[in-house]
């Protein structure tokens, strides 16, 4: 498998259509895992939806693959990327069943940072978290993101405005 990086137990590549029976079955099955954090694209029609929109020039996204097998073990998305003064983006990731806790996310949201402080040339990235998720705060924490602010009723998730903090890390 090539990898646009590589390092631990992960790898990040570029999301394929090829990727999508894999890509839904690990969204199913990690459903639980998720909520109500985030709804991964768990059926054709919103794979294909997240293909398009991770293609487009302000979006970024990564699959996040097992080095050992090249099973997809999670994901990262870049959002709402701009360039000129400011040069960042949002950062979105969740891990997939039975990688949680394994150290693949941390490995592959790294990665990511590393190929978008390098390879897209930006210089802030700001992860907003709802306060309740444990997981994904400690893994910012542990990636060298700050945190900044709280924005209440911030994002729209689970049929909710939910509050959220912003976490940012800069080249």
């Amino acid at each position: 498998m090539r990898y646009l990086r590589a390092g631990g137990p992960a790898g990040i590549r570029r999301p394929r259509p090829a990727d999508e029976a894999e890509f839904i079955a690990a969204a199913r099955r990690s459903r639980d895992l998720h909520h109500p954090w985030l709804a991964a694209p768990d059926d054709p029609e919103t794979y294909a939806a997240y293909l398009r929109r991770i293609r487009r020039r302000e979006n970024s996204g990564y699959l996040v693959c097992d080095r050992a097998s090249g099973a997809i073990a999670g994901y990262v998305t870049i959002s709402g990327i701009v360039m000129g003064a400011l040069r960042g983006g949002y950062l979105g990731y969740g891990a997939f069943l039975p990688y949680q806790g394994t150290g693949h996310a941390s490995a592959g949201v790294r990665l990511v940072i590393e190929h978008a402080f390098t390879g897209l040339g930006l210089h802030r990235l700001e992860a907003n978290i709802q306060p309740g998720n444990e997981p994904s705060r400690r893994l910012a924490r542990r990636l060298g993101f700050r945190l900044e602010g709280f924005s209440p009723d911030y994002l729209f998730i689970d049929g909710a405005w939910r509050d959220h903090e912003r976490w940012a890390i800069t080249a």
